[in-house]
């Protein structure tokens, strides 16, 4: 999958299991290292950070409804580390009780850091 999505063609679509945007990150490294002896992780994390663009974490909560938790950019590698810029949370309000999860997803503080790709395919709007 991984080598698929770095052929130099947008548009790669892929799930994952995990339970936060930064799990999945692991999870994908010890699947790619698992395939792949002797490749080094920092490679492994380059090539992820290469690929992935957005990551998109839904979640079965306590009330068994699935909801969208977070929307996170992936901005790159650096000093050892995939960067990640969450976009959305999901937040939990007032309303929610123990049976009954109750909230939104909120646009967090974070501009966009790889906006130039939304604009190279025709995006105008807002941001």
């Amino acid at each position: 999958m991984l080598q698929a999505m770095n052929t130099g063609h947008d548009g790669s679509l892929s799930t994952g299991h995990a339970n936060s945007t930064q799990d999945m990150l692991s999870r994908l490294e010890t699947m790619v290292l698992q395939g792949a002896e002797g490749l080094p992780l920092e490679a492994v994390r380059q090539q992820i950070a290469s690929a992935v663009d957005i990551i998109i974490h839904l979640s079965r909560l306590r009330d068994k409804s699935r909801k969208t938790m977070e929307i996170t950019e992936v901005v790159g590698y650096e000093d050892g580390k995939i960067r990640l810029n969450p976009l959305y949370v999901f937040r939990e309000d007032e309303n929610s009780t123990l049976h009954k999860v109750s909230g939104r997803l909120e646009r967090t503080k974070n501009p966009l850091a790889r906006e130039f790709k939304l604009r190279a395919s025709g995006y105008t709007g807002d941001l």
